[in-house]
Parts: C-alpha cells; structure tokens; sequence
C-alpha cells in the first residue's frame, strides 16, 4: 500500500481523502500516472450509473478525439482477472473512448476495496453535471444509508448546502410515476418540491405537464387543491327509506330512547341506541335481558 494513502477508518477513508481521489487534486507528492489499452480495463458490476445516453457520448468522443483524454481514469487492479484494470471512476470517459476508436487512455491505478471503489463510484456521479435530481437524490441516500454519512458531512465533503442534500432527499418520497418524469426531464426539480405535500400528486404532475406550467404555476394549483379539500363538504349521508324511518321512530318510543338504524350493505348494518344518563342505560340492559 502506498505511503500516500490516509489511514482507514471504520467507513473507509472517509470522503475527503475519496475526492481527493475523483477530482485528482494535486498533492505534495506527484501522483503516478500511466496508460493503458482499452480492452484491459473492465467497468466495475456495481457501478451505480446505469445509463448513459448516446447522445452524450457521441458528443464526448468528438471531444477525446480531438483533444485526446485529459483526466485520467482511476482504477484498481482487477479483483479476480490478473492482467486486468476494474474501472472506478470513469467509465463514461472509457466508453467515449472506443467510440473515438483511441487504443489506449491514460489511468491512475489505486489499492481500492469493495467498499471505496463503491464510494468513490458514487461521489463521482454526484459531480456530474448531467445528473437528474432523482440520481443525485439517490447517491445522497446511498451514501447515507450504505457508508452512515450525515447531511452535514456530505455538504461539508462535496462543497453543498444541507438544505440542498436534504430537499433532494425528500424528492424520493414522490410516487414512482412522478420520479421517472423527473428522470425523462418532463419535470424539474422545483415542479417536484412542489408536489411533494400534494395529495393526488400524479394527477397534479400530469396537469403540469399537459399544460407546460412553470414552478409557481405549479405551487398555485397544488395550493388551490389543498384549499380545495379543505372546504370540500362532508358526503351527504344517504336518505333513508320510509320503512327504516318508521321503524327507528317504533323503536324509539318502546325504549324512550334515540334509536337510529344505519344499513351498511345489502344485508348488515348497526342499530344505534342513545341513552341520556346511567338509569336509562340500566333499563336498557333490564328491557334486554328481559328482566
């Protein structure tokens, strides 16, 4: 292991000294570097970013064509295949690359277990500019959940608010159909935080589309809605039949008490009886005990 290397510790090196691994920031000491054939490095299985669109790539290749790859990939050696590099960060630049048909591009190899290589993967993905809010979202949560890492210590490690990290998390309390609209860019971030209280979000979220309205747009209707329900009367009860009526007034007058008769369905329902004080409730339970 190299003398550069911070001590681990319970989770890992921690996310400074993993940054300083994505971000490549210069150290006291030079940090080797060298190249590497295309074909012997392997992405890593349990890379977090699943996607990636073809239009973005092309647009990379075009790049690493004419200027070549100027930041290096990391990599680690490989786990199972000797001979061969698992890629930790930076698999979108080797991807574009064989688009570009370069033969080899330039590595830094680190001494990563399971556990960085996955961090340092996610980290990665947050500082990418092309990330939607629900993969950001994710990597927070992932970060959170895998690694036990706090709101305040992921602000502090990858320089933003809390307030950022925490209203991203909250985005993944939306139902599914909302989070892939967010994903298809057929909604923003703020459209989202705005549905996030709204009680039929989907629908809400459709309008919005449908209707291409702006974030306060959004924030008016999800409020005139909550308003809405609010004021919304409570569902008349059902009017009752002549019969029902006749009998609850029966009932009544034999008992001197308030007797009210709710059918619940085609065959069941309660038979209410109300009894003023604990006299009346004691000739009751008499009248029904036949005593």
């Amino acid at each position: 292991m190299s003398d550069n290397r911070l001590e681990k510790r319970g989770l890992g090196r921690g996310l400074s000294a993993l940054m300083a691994d994505v971000d490549l920031i210069p150290s006291d000491k030079p940090v080797p570097r060298q190249v590497l054939p295309v074909e012997q490095l392997t992405p890593n299985p349990d890379q977090p970013r699943r996607s990636f669109a073809p239009e973005s790539l092309q647009e990379l290749a075009s790049s690493l064509k004419a200027k070549g790859v100027l930041q290096p990939l990391i990599v680690r050696p490989h786990p199972s295949d000797r001979g061969l590099f698992q890629i930790v960060a930076g698999e979108r630049r080797w991807r574009a690359a064989q688009i570009a048909q370069l033969h080899e591009v330039p590595v830094i190899v680190r001494d990563l277990d399971d556990t960085e290589v996955l961090e340092v993967a996610i980290v990665e993905n947050i500082q990418r500019s092309d990330l939607n809010a629900i993969e950001e979202a994710a990597s927070y949560r992932q970060l959170m959940d895998r690694f036990g890492h706090t709101q305040e210590k992921l602000g502090e490690a990858l320089n933003k608010s809390r307030s950022h990290i925490a209203n991203l998390l909250r985005l993944l309390n939306l139902p599914e159909q909302i989070q892939n609209w967010l994903k298809e860019g057929k909604l923003t971030a703020g459209h989202a935080r705005a549905l996030i209280t709204a009680q039929n979000a989907v629908d809400l979220a459709r309008k919005v589309i449908e209707k291409n309205l702006s974030v306060r747009e959004t924030e008016e209707l999800v409020r005139r809605q909550a308003e809405a329900n609010k004021q919304k009367p409570a569902r008349a009860k059902a009017e009752k039949d002549s019969d029902t009526r006749a009998l609850e007034g029966d009932l009544s007058a034999h008992l001197r008490m308030k007797v009210a008769i709710n059918h619940s369905g085609q065959d069941g329902g309660q038979l209410v009886i109300t009894y003023k004080d604990l006299d009346q409730l004691d000739q009751l339970c008499q009248l029904l005990g036949n005593q």
